[in-house]
């Protein structure tokens, strides 16, 4: 067999090892056949699976979702459409996501503003209020 080892994938795909064999496990990269000396024997397409794997991380895609995505492109019915519905799906949740942090900025601004960094720690208002807010 002419195929690449393990460590080969990885280094050409620029992850480590251990992802090779997680997206494995995982279903993401097809298991591959093994040589006669029962070495992994992955094709030269595997390196491209795992960069395109890596980059929707990237894009904030989940293993689900990519594993989803990978489906789509293996389903001769599927359109781009298909693509892009989840494609603008990860667009809203990183929109929520945004104005999720930009909350907790606002909120941990003001916190900090109410303390002045001085004093025992037993009267400090950021505590105070982490003990206060929420609560009814």
């Amino acid at each position: 067999m002419n195929g690449l080892k393990v460590g080969e994938v990885a280094r050409r795909a620029g992850v480590n090892l251990q992802t090779v064999h997680y997206y494995e496990r995982r279903g993401l990269l097809p298991s591959p056949p093994r040589t006669d000396a029962n070495y992994r024997s992955y094709p030269a397409g595997a390196v491209l699976r795992v960069r395109f794997i890596k980059r929707a991380q990237e894009l904030g895609f989940t293993l689900k979702e990519i594993e989803e995505l990978l489906s789509l492109r293996a389903t001769p019915r599927a359109g781009c459409a298909d693509v892009r519905g989840r494609a603008e799906a990860k667009v809203r949740d990183i929109d929520e996501k945004i104005r999720t942090l930009e909350a907790m900025r606002r909120a941990l601004t003001k916190l900090v503003g109410e303390c002045s960094g001085r004093g025992p720690v037993t009267d400090c208002p950021i505590l105070e209020a982490l003990d206060t807010e929420g609560r009814s």
